[in-house]
Parts: structure tokens; sequence; C-alpha cells
């Protein structure tokens, strides 16, 4: 590992050109010496965005057959691709799915010991512990060294339950089941695209889609298991996820307490508003790169109270953020274990209360 706090960040894409520019907005206060980033092609409508990375202060890292390949099209590397992996502090994975194991094997397991931490974004089971911020924190000890940062839908799912169903560490659910409504594709991508809604199917017997399987493996790293259930449906918009829940409590709850709840988890902004265009448009226009850092956005007019105990509505899911904001937390964590929280207060501009 070369002198200093170097953060690798590899890809580009709805996850990593967001981390990538907001590492180096922050970068003093995070005290982080060096920023680099791995691109995997040489693409000419790419370079406007490797370009303004590098003007943030970021450092370009590529494939070292691909080096001539970029600098034809004007971007000049500073590293080749596992240089930058080996000189790295932490390094954040955010490939497409199933590409972090595969670099986990090719690469990050070679240089575990030169390198603090690995971290791998979404839908990469079996990376390493799963995590997200201000839900499993205690379950993060020095000894774990990869760490699976899970998905913006299952981070939403889970602060759901956090606030409405922990107390004291004690789990009140009862049952949980939610219908995540995924954006066909992000503002910044041309493929994938539907022309209208499309069912998901239920993969797992028991709790249905993917985001209740990881929400219950995040709780059971605290000793916690969960009743969750999960479908899925993508729907014919860009703009965000939202997710319809209904969570059955052991305890009484009345509708003014679960709002209030909502609004005392710092994690969590409420909104008044009910089009998913609306709260897009607030993060765009107040938050970095478009996104803020709440774990969820909670549409206050849709809470419903059924028998006492059961809490229903639906909130909307901030686009990466919540994912970004543990990545950079995890990230704080393997370099200043002992006082990284302190340094976090520079994102606080970025969590919102209200939207």
């Amino acid at each position: 590992m070369a002198d200093g706090n170097i953060v690798h960040v590899v890809g580009t894409g709805t996850i990593g050109e967001p981390l990538i520019g907001l590492l180096c907005d922050a970068r003093e206060d995070l005290e982080i010496d060096e920023v680099t980033f791995y691109k995997h092609s040489p693409v000419l409508t790419d370079r406007p965005k490797v370009k303004g990375l590098v003007n943030r202060g970021a450092n370009l890292a590529v494939s070292e057959e691909k080096t001539e390949d970029f600098q034809e099209l004007g971007m000049d590397p500073v590293y080749d691709a596992e240089e930058a992996i080996r000189r790295a502090s932490v390094v954040i994975d955010c490939t497409p799915k199933g590409t972090g194991l595969s670099n986990k094997d090719k690469y990050y397991k070679k240089y575990k010991n030169k390198v603090k931490g690995f971290l791998a974004q979404g839908s990469e089971f079996s990376f390493g512990k799963m995590y997200a911020v201000g839900i499993n924190d205690e379950a993060i000890t020095k000894k774990d060294q990869f760490i699976h940062i899970v998905s913006c839908n299952t981070h939403n799912i889970a602060v759901l339950i956090n606030t409405l169903a922990i107390e004291n560490k004690k789990n009140h659910l009862k049952e949980g089941r939610f219908l995540c409504m995924r954006r066909a594709n992000d503002i910044s991508q041309d493929k994938s695209f539907i022309p209208s809604p499309e069912v998901g199917s239920h993969k797992d017997e028991k709790m249905g889609t993917h985001h209740a399987v990881d929400v219950y493996h995040l709780y059971k790293t605290l000793g916690i298991e969960l009743n969750v259930f999960s479908s899925a449906l993508k729907l014919n918009t860009q703009y965000m996820h939202s997710i319809w829940y209904d969570l059955k409590l052991n305890n009484k709850i009345t509708k003014d307490k679960a709002i209030q709840k909502f609004i005392d988890n710092p994690r969590v902004a409420v909104t008044h508003k009910k089009s998913a265009n609306l709260v897009f448009s607030f993060g765009r226009d107040h938050g970095h790169y478009g996104r803020i850092l709440d774990q969820t956005v909670i549409a206050i007019p849709t809470i419903h109270v059924l028998n006492d105990n059961e809490v229903i509505g639906f909130c909307f899911t901030p686009q990466d953020g919540n994912s970004i904001l543990s990545s950079i937390t995890a990230t704080e964590r393997f370099l200043f274990p002992d006082s990284y929280e302190e340094k976090l207060n520079v994102l606080g501009a970025f969590l919102l209360q209200e939207v």
C-alpha cells in the first residue's frame, strides 16, 4: 500500500460515478489523500464523464492492454488496474452483479494483506458481511475485511423495520410484507427501459424476491430473524423506486406515533408529496449528483394504521444515495476505526429531514 489514505472505486456507473464525485468533493474532511477509479471500456461518449471526475481530483486507472486506446481518445490513465488495487487503502467495487465476486477471487484476495478493506455494492451475496449504515453497525468488527453494501431497496426496507419494529434491540415485527416498484432504468441509462409495467417472479419459496431475503440476512447479523416477504415489479419510469409496506407489530401503535417515529429517525426523510416526480426533482435540486443520502423518503399522507398494530403506507427509495452513504461510512471506518463518525459530519447537508 502506498503512503496515505487512498480510496479506489471500481466502476463508473450509476453508483460509481456519484460516489467518486462525492469522495473527491469531501476528500479533505474525510481525510482521504487520493481517490482513484477504474474504467473498463474506452468509450468516446464516456470521455466527458471521465474528464469530469479527473477535474474533480480523481486519478484514472485502466487495464494495461487498453492504455493506448484510452490515450487515443484523450483520456490519460495514471495507473494500471491491478496497480491501483495494490496501492489502495480501501477498494469499493461498483461493477454490475456478479463482477464483484469475480474480482474478489481474481484480485482482492491476492491483496488482502495490503488493503485494509474491500466493499461491493448491490446484489453480491456472499462477497462479505452485509451492511447498511444505521442498521447493523454493531455487527461489523475489525475482522470484517470484506463488506457487502446491500441494495438501495434493501436499505429502504431495513430502515422501515428499524424505525417501527426494533426498540432497544428487541424485534417487535410480527410480519412484514413489501411490494418493491422499481424504476425501469436510471435517467443516465438508455438500455432496459420497458414500455409497460412488468411483474417479477417469486424465486425464493419463503420470502419471495431477493429484497426480503437480503433484509432477512442483514438483520441476522444482529441475531434477529424476521418474518418478511417481498414482491417486485418494474414500472415504465426513470424517476425513483417506490415501496408499499405492511408491517404487523406485536405491540400497539397509533398513526400519530408511527409518523413521529419516522420524523425522529435521522436517516429518514419525510414528505407530504405523493408524486415520485416531485420527490425526485427535489433530490436533483438539493442533493449531491441529484442524490439525497437518506435511507428512505416516507410519504406521510399514505400512512394508515389497522387494528392498532399494523402500519401500511408508501415510501420512495433515494436513487442509490443510501448505498453511497453506507459505502463512505464503511470506508471511513476502515481508515479511522476509532474516529470515523465525526468525519461523516461533512455529509450532513445531504441527509434531509423533509423533502
